[in-house]
């Protein structure tokens, strides 16, 4: 069997499918007891060296926007507080949720601006 170049298998890769892909991980992991995708995600934090501001940040909801009602389900999801509660940061705005990291503040902006809110990460 010859052997493939990297380009060789880059192209190979393109053309296969998820499935196909998923397969063909799994065989790797059986055949040289590596998980190629924890490799990955291994290296992913060596390469950013330097830190991008705080790692923990609070999530400050400034406006609800029109749709209130959504805003104030997310904010009892996030908070577990009460209906009363959640209408009143809805309303007034405040913090939903503080000393978190990063991409979980991220996740919980996006939730907040899918249901038309604004939403500030301190």
């Amino acid at each position: 069997m010859a052997k493939l170049t990297k380009d060789e298998f880059i192209s190979a890769l393109k053309e296969m499918t998820i499935l196909e892909i998923k397969e063909l991980v799994d065989a790797m992991k059986e055949e040289f007891g590596v998980d190629p995708s924890a490799v990955a995600v291994a290296a992913a934090p060596a390469a950013s060296a330097a830190p991008e501001g705080p790692s923990k940040v609070n999530v400050v909801l400034t406006a609800a926007g029109a749709n209130k009602i959504a805003v104030i389900k997310i904010v009892r999801d996030i908070t577990g507080l009460g209906l009363k509660e959640a209408k009143a940061i809805a309303d007034n705005g405040g913090a939903v949720k503080e000393g978190v990291d990063k991409e979980e503040a991220e996740q919980l902006k996006a939730q907040f601006e899918e249901a038309g809110a604004t939403v500030e990460l301190q």
